[in-house]
């Protein structure tokens, strides 16, 4: 008996320790909890560094610097490095008089943003200020520079003007200010033409919610768009405006590009008007199931995570397939291989029918150039132009919603089923037309078969492309860093709270 009590206290002895030590552990955490976000630094109005925020959110910030990572590549996007030109030739000839011709590759992950585009071969090597084939307008969605910018010098100054104007201005990648309130740290739209685009619809978009706001501060940027340069009271300004008028789907914003008579270029070949989508990723989310059940694109994009006791929002923002235990099996059951699978599945017969569209596109701009060349007039061509327009802006809605084909794929089935059905109108006219002008014959295709090729018979000198690129980094950027370095150095001291 007595050695059954003695057993008896040891166990419970035990079981006390064990339950002291699980009641620290839960204090501890509390703790570090109640003292995890009192500031450390007071963050200046329109502060644009990133690593200045990090000194008050420590976690945030160590996670956000993992989006310079370019190692994850997936079936259709991730991180790496990869030169879509040269994976798919063809798309030289779809954006042939266009930048994309020259130089079209995966994008690197928003610490990466603003060195991508100052390595792109799209704009140029200009050799000062007023020089280049850029608007200024392309920096707004590179980084924390851009909001701080437009508020110091005026929205409409900041689009003024061209690219290189503000090479020494735009240093910070995308980052804190970008999304959040430097006083409240609320989320916070930065970029006025999210506003617009929702006012232009009658919205109001003050009136979102917070899980709204954690998908519109994406939207700032992950949208289609255009630069108008007639817009009322600022004529001749590049205006960053989204096509929303009419609404969000394909069709309502090819009716609004084509009410207004826009154009983002004129294809070299076939002298087609053309539209450029840019990367109408919110518009394509909000017409799939997950939109639809309220799943944001922070909850897949940067999910909750927790560590030391600590729930924080993940701000390495990447692709769901490279953190699938936090994103996708936080609601879906299946082993990660099995969700895997699932998405490229719908990937892949998605870009079954992208690239069979493609291809009618590439014979429908040469073909397209063999009428002129036989002397079709411009009103013969008319509509047929017309259809390539609309087909290829189908084709580009397509692909470049990244992540449209897995986000809602029946509307991108859609979509590419109609660009399917209006290419092929437009080639039947095509060979009528032919046929009129003496050809009834098949139109030889070229060998496009790579990149170089390709470039190579739509008229691009790529070695002078290149050498223009490396004289500017060997000579306008060096001045861009060293005077954003001084003008940095003069900023209002980080205060101790």
């Amino acid at each position: 008996m007595q050695m059954k009590n003695k057993v008896l206290f040891a166990l419970t002895a035990v079981f006390v320790f064990l339950l002291g030590l699980l009641a620290s552990s839960i204090i501890n955490r509390k703790n570090e909890a109640k003292y995890k976000y009192l500031p450390k630094v007071k963050i200046n109005e329109n502060e644009p560094r990133n690593e200045v925020w990090g000194e008050n959110f420590p976690a945030e910030y160590q996670s956000y610097i993992k989006t310079a990572d370019t190692t994850f590549a997936s079936f259709q996007g991730g991180s790496a490095k990869r030169d879509m030109l040269e994976e798919d030739p063809r798309l030289v000839v779809l954006w042939a008089g266009y930048g994309f011709s020259k130089d079209y590759n995966q994008g690197g992950g928003h610490m990466n943003a603003v060195k991508d585009i100052r390595n792109s071969l799209r704009t140029g090597g200009p050799k000062g200020e007023g020089d280049g084939p850029m608007p200024a307008t392309c920096w707004t969605c590179k980084g924390p520079d851009v909001p701080r910018l437009m508020n110091e010098k005026g929205v409409t100054e900041f689009y003024s003007g061209k690219w290189a104007d503000k090479g020494a201005e735009v240093v910070n990648p995308i980052g804190c200010a970008d999304c959040h309130d430097s006083k409240t740290m609320k989320l916070t739209i930065t970029r006025p033409a999210l506003i617009e685009g929702f006012k232009a619809m009658g919205k109001d978009i003050n009136k979102a919610s917070h899980q709204e706001m954690r998908s519109l501060v994406c939207a700032q940027c992950h949208v289609e768009y255009y630069f108008d340069k007639k817009k009322p009271g600022k004529e001749g300004v590049p205006y960053l405006t989204f096509p929303w008028k009419n609404g969000m789907s394909v069709e309502d914003m090819e009716k609004y590009y084509d009410e207004i008579e826009f154009s983002d270029w004129t294809h070299k070949l076939s002298k087609t008007p053309m539209l450029k989508a840019q990367h109408p990723g919110y518009e394509t989310y909000l017409t799939g199931v997950h939109a639809d059940r309220g799943v944001s694109c922070a909850d897949c994009h940067m999910p909750y995570k927790s560590e030391g006791g600590q729930k924080y929002t993940d701000h390495h923002i990447q692709s769901p397939l490279n953190n699938v235990a936090n994103s996708c099996q936080v609601c879906h059951r299946e082993d990660k291989d099995k969700l895997i699978e699932n998405v490229y599945e719908r990937q892949q017969k998605s870009t079954e029918s992208r690239l069979k569209l493609e291809d009618f596109l590439v014979k429908a701009h040469i073909e397209a150039k063999k009428a002129w060349d036989l002397g079709a007039t411009d009103l013969q061509m008319k509509d047929i132009l017309m259809d390539i327009r609309h087909a290829q802006w189908r084709w580009d809605y397509a692909a470049a919603s990244h992540g449209a084909s897995f986000h809602s794929p029946v509307e991108i089935a859609r979509v590419i089923s109609s660009g399917l059905d209006v290419v092929q109108e437009g080639r039947v006219k095509l060979a009528r037309l032919l046929a009129d002008l003496g050809y009834n014959k098949p139109v030889d295709m070229p060998d496009i078969s790579s990149k170089e090729k390709a470039q190579a018979y739509i008229g691009l000198d790529m070695k002078q492309l290149h050498l223009e690129k490396e004289e500017f980094k060997k000579t306008l950027l060096p001045k861009w860093l060293k005077e954003a370095k001084e003008r940095e150095a003069n900023y209002p001291e980080i205060t101790i709270e």
